[in-house]
């Protein structure tokens, strides 16, 4: 996706920061914009179509974990956070988020994450094809899961990762490999992203979800 086609929202209250980003990313191609609470973001969301949003957790009034939990599955959420807490990187992950990064950061970094969840954004079409896994059904269009009569949607996250794993039926898949050919990542950024959205799967397609741990190794999804 070119810049000129993506429209960002960013989310700071820090004046600094948030004309800072602004003014990074419109130099980048960007259409930019920025809100300085939670209240302004869940107004603006709707008016715009947004294809980005960058989200400072530290918000005055509705903060960042709860604009992340509205905004759900509509677009994709990068986290921004002062902290260095794991339960707060997680907790974002829970609710939605797709990425995170810790301030203070660097402008060159935020961009290549947005970059990255662009172009992952695109490289998954709505061509109606079904994926079957043993009870499991794939519906590429709709983005949803079934087993047996209970269909769940997923997020894009979600949906990534279960499609990579049916791609790839019975196979050990680890959890660095995930992180490169979903996340986009060719390090291991010491998070544990993967881990939180199995763990969302496995919740939603409930206790006879197929996704095996693989101790050490990896996960595999059984058919």
């Amino acid at each position: 996706m070119s810049g000129m086609s993506a429209l960002i929202m960013v989310v700071e209250d820090e004046p600094n920061i948030g004309a800072l980003v602004r003014t990074y990313l419109a130099r980048d191609g960007y259409q930019v914009l920025w809100v300085r609470s939670g209240e302004q973001a869940l107004a603006e969301l709707p008016r715009h179509a947004i294809t980005l949003v960058v989200l400072d957790i530290g918000l005055p009034g509705i903060d960042g974990f709860e604009v992340c939990k509205r905004i759900g599955d509509k677009v994709p959420v990068i986290m921004l956070t002062a902290r260095d807490e794991v339960a707060d990187r997680v907790a974002g992950l829970e609710l939605g988020a797709d990425d995170y990064i810790q301030k203070p950061f660097s402008l060159d970094e935020l961009l290549a994450r947005i970059r990255v969840q662009l172009r992952l954004g695109q490289a998954i079409g709505d061509d109606g094809n079904v994926v079957r896994v043993g009870r499991l059904t794939l519906d590429l269009a709709r983005r949803q899961a079934q087993i047996e009569d209970a269909v769940c949607d997923l997020s894009d996250r979600e949906f990534r990762v279960l499609h990579h794993l049916a791609l790839h039926a019975d196979e050990v898949i680890s959890r660095e490999r995930l992180l490169a050919d979903v996340w986009g990542y060719t390090f291991d950024p010491g998070s544990n992203v993967v881990d939180v959205c199995v763990r969302r799967l496995r919740k939603k397609l409930g206790p006879d979800a197929p996704i095996e741990t693989i101790r050490h190794a990896g996960y595999r999804l059984a058919s």
